[in-house]
């Protein structure tokens, strides 16, 4: 019998998905661990990978809405006989689907990260990869991990066995240099070396990543200059967006209001941290100085804290913060978790992980699941004032514009000054506008005064 493959079921809350692309074309072979489709859900883009070889065959074509669990194609093993009509079976109804077919990693892991570690600091990879890595000579501490969480795979061992040898067979290069390759997600066979005897070096490495990164930037524009003109579907990710936001707007009651913050400490403050933590990495932004206030609003204002629900307003004991992302296909918001309990560092250091995860699409689920309330910024596109809409069922949401000249008086003195403008949309339903002005009011408090967010 074949093998099934399935729309897999990603989270509880997933109600349908598509196969948006066939990595193994229809008829062609597959071998165990290698990318078998991609999948578009409401939420996130998944890359499918096969944990069995054989012949694959399509029940499904690109493109069809099916439910999680639904059959959407077969693995015929090698002699296998394939049916004439073996490809063209109606989807099953929802089962759930089996672990021993298909692994599900994020889209962009085929860029390798660096691997991570679990508790007591034990290096995250799976038993097969660290027995393959033993059977292939490979140093599983230099090998990057694409698995869920940064974890190595048999197909990380099996990319970095083939570097290996590639490297020893014409393409020298140091092993510092493809370690810094597989973190960077780049094909080091492809990086011309400009060390001794055309060695690949940690510069050439860098070089390359930094060319790829800019043509990435470029690809957008080029990519919506090449379709303009063109319909687009409404689906994934978008048509998620956009049944949300309606919903949203339909079953609250939603009014916003403003108010300006004067951000001269606090733009004191963070042009310090900046250059105090720079070695580290960690580039506090002007958003993150928001949503660390937030977070220490948010347990003195434990009604901006809430959700509502049909029988009663459910005012959460954790803080949450969820920060919203633009990304080219839509607005992804993955969430702060413990935003009050972190000191402002740390709060930096996640916000920095969680923007470039959401941009490389290599977050986890749990990275989008949890918010209790949500930041939004608009002020590095000139934006003075917007309207946020609130993510259900959340009782507010943020808006963070950008930072302006202003005028304040020292008695008959005009004094230059800058100023951020808040826009905060409430749910009229879980709150009144007096109690939402006094929690954007401790905002303001605390960014004019913002070595409180230090302590």
């Amino acid at each position: 019998m074949p093998a099934e493959i399935y729309l897999v079921k990603v989270g509880m809350n997933m109600t349908e998905g598509i196969v948006e692309e066939w990595y193994i074309a229809d008829g062609a072979k597959v071998e165990k661990g290698q990318l078998l489709y991609r999948l578009e859900t409401e939420k996130v883009n998944l890359d499918v990978d096969a944990e069995s070889s054989g012949t694959v065959k399509h029940a499904v074509g690109e493109g069809v809405t099916m439910k999680p669990g639904d059959v959407v194609g077969y693995i015929y093993a090698e002699g296998e006989a394939i049916p004439a009509n073996a490809g063209s079976a109606a989807p099953a109804t929802a089962v759930a689907a089996p672990t021993s077919v298909t692994t599900v990693q994020p889209v962009a892991a085929t860029s390798a990260v660096a691997a991570t570690t679990g508790e007591g600091g034990r290096l995250l990879s799976s038993p097969a990869a660290r027995r393959l890595a033993g059977e292939l000579n490979v140093d599983i501490n230099e090998v990057g991990g694409t698995g869920p969480g940064g974890r190595i795979i048999e197909a990380d061992v099996q990319r970095a066995a083939a570097e290996q040898k590639a490297g020893s067979a014409g393409g020298p290069s140091s092993p510092i240099a493809r370690k810094i390759a597989r973190e960077l997600g780049i094909d080091i066979a492809t990086v011309k070396g400009t060390g001794p005897g055309g060695r690949v070096t940690k510069e050439d490495v860098e070089g390359a990543a930094a060319a790829a990164k800019a043509r990435a930037v470029q690809a957008p524009v080029a990519a919506r200059t090449a379709t303009a003109g063109k319909t687009v579907p409404i689906r994934g990710m978008r048509k998620t967006i956009a049944s949300r936001m309606h919903d949203s707007l339909q079953t609250m009651a939603q009014l916003t209001m403003d108010m300006d913050v004067n951000m001269d400490d606090a733009i004191k403050l963070r042009t310090q941290l900046v250059e105090e933590w720079a070695e580290e990495g960690i580039k506090p932004s002007y958003t993150d100085l928001v949503i660390r206030a937030s977070a220490k609003a948010l347990q003195k204002h434990p009604l901006m804290n809430a959700s509502w629900g049909d029988d009663a307003i459910t005012l959460h004991s954790d803080v949450h913060v969820g920060m919203a992302v633009a990304l080219a296909e839509g607005l992804v918001v993955p969430v702060v978790h413990d935003a009050a309990e972190r000191g402002f560092k740390s709060l930096a250091s996640e916000t920095s992980r969680l923007a470039n995860a959401a941009r490389d699409n290599k977050f986890g689920l749990e990275d989008l699941q949890g918010g209790t309330f949500t930041v939004t910024a608009l002020g590095m596109f000139g934006v003075d004032s917007f309207t946020p809409i609130i993510n259900a069922p959340q009782a507010g949401i943020l808006g963070v514009n950008r930072i302006r000249d202003d005028i304040r008086w020292e008695g008959n003195t005009p004094m230059k000054t800058q100023v951020m403008r808040l826009s905060l949309t409430w749910d009229h339903r879980v709150l009144d506008g007096a109690p939402a002005a006094e929690f954007l009011r401790t905002v303001k408090n605390l960014l004019e005064a913002p070595y409180r967010l230090l302590v």
